[in-house]
C-alpha cells in the first residue's frame, strides 16, 4: 500500500433495493399482482449482482491457487478466514500478499508501510498493532474492498488503486507513477493466472526475478519454513 493513500478507512456504504411499477386504471386480478411482484422481485436482485472478483457467498470454499510461493501459502487457511470476512477473492487477497511482503508479518517499507500488506500507519488506530496479522489484513483489505468497488470489479484497477491510492483509478494510466503501472502489472498477470487455475504463473515467476526474490527470501527466513 503506497504512501500516496490520503483518505481513512471508512465504513461501508449500505446498498439500498428499490423499484416500482405502473399498474394502469384498472385493478388486475390478484393472482396477476403476486406474479408481477415475484418477478419484479427477481429482475431487480438481478441488477446488485456481486462484482467479478467478490465472491461474498463463496470465498470461504475458494483455495488459493497452488502458484503463490510457499511464503504465501503458509498464510493459506487465513487468507480464506480474512477473504470471506470481507467478501473478496482469496486469490486476489493472496495475490497482493505476494506482492507486498511474500508473507512476511513484519515486513516495512521506506514509506513507512507495515506488515502482510504493506498498510501505511494512518489507517491503523491507536491501540492497534499494526504487525498483528489479523489487524494488518482488517486494514489492508478494507481499503482493497473500496479499491474493488470504485473500479466497479476491474481486479486490475483496484490494484492499481491499492497501491497508489483509490484516487488514481480514475485517472489515465498514462498519469499513474511509473510503480503504480508495474504493481499493475504485476498483480493482474499473477491474479489472472492463479484464478484460472493454471499450474504457474509466469507472471508470478517474472516478479520473482525482476524484484521479488529478495523479499521472499526475507519472509522465508522470518517465518522458519524449511528448505
Amino acid at each position: 500500500m503506497s504512501s500516496r493513500h490520503s483518505a481513512p478507512l471508512t465504513a461501508q456504504a449500505a446498498i439500498s433495493f428499490g423499484g416500482g411499477c405502473l399498474s394502469g386504471y384498472l385493478l388486475p386480478p390478484l393472482a396477476v399482482v403476486c406474479v408481477g411482484a415475484v418477478l419484479m422481485f427477481f429482475a431487480l436482485g438481478s441488477t446488485n449482482l456481486p462484482v467479478s472478483a467478490e465472491i461474498p457467498d463463496q470465498a470461504a470454499e475458494i483455495q488459493i491457487s497452488s502458484v503463490f510461493t510457499p511464503e504465501v501459502q503458509y498464510w493459506a487457511g487465513r487468507i480464506q478466514d480474512w477473504a470471506a470476512a470481507v467478501g473478496l477473492d482469496p486469490n486476489l487477497v493472496a495475490t497482493v500478499m505476494q506482492i507486498e511482503s511474500c508473507g512476511d508479518p513484519r515486513a516495512g517499507s521506506r514509506a513507512g508501510a507495515m506488515g502482510l500488506f504493506q498498510v501505511m500507519p494512518y489507517h491503523f488506530t491507536a491501540s492497534d498493532d499494526p504487525y498483528a496479522p489479523d489487524t494488518n489484513a482488517l486494514r489492508g483489505l478494507d481499503y482493497l474492498r473500496r479499491s474493488l468497488e470504485t473500479a466497479h470489479g476491474d481486479p486490475r484497477l483496484a490494484l492499481a488503486g491499492y497501491n497508489g491510492g483509490i484516487g488514481v483509478i480514475d485517472r489515465s494510466e498514462f498519469d499513474w507513477a511509473a510503480e503504480t503501472q508495474r504493481y499493475a502489472y504485476w498483480g493482474s498477470g499473477i491474479y489472472a493466472e492463479a484464478s484460472s487455475g493454471a499450474s504457474e504463473s509466469l507472471r508470478l515467476q517474472e516478479w520473482l526475478t525482476t524484484s521479488g526474490v529478495s523479499l521472499c527470501r526475507q519472509a522465508h527466513d522470518r517465518l522458519g519454513i524449511n528448505p
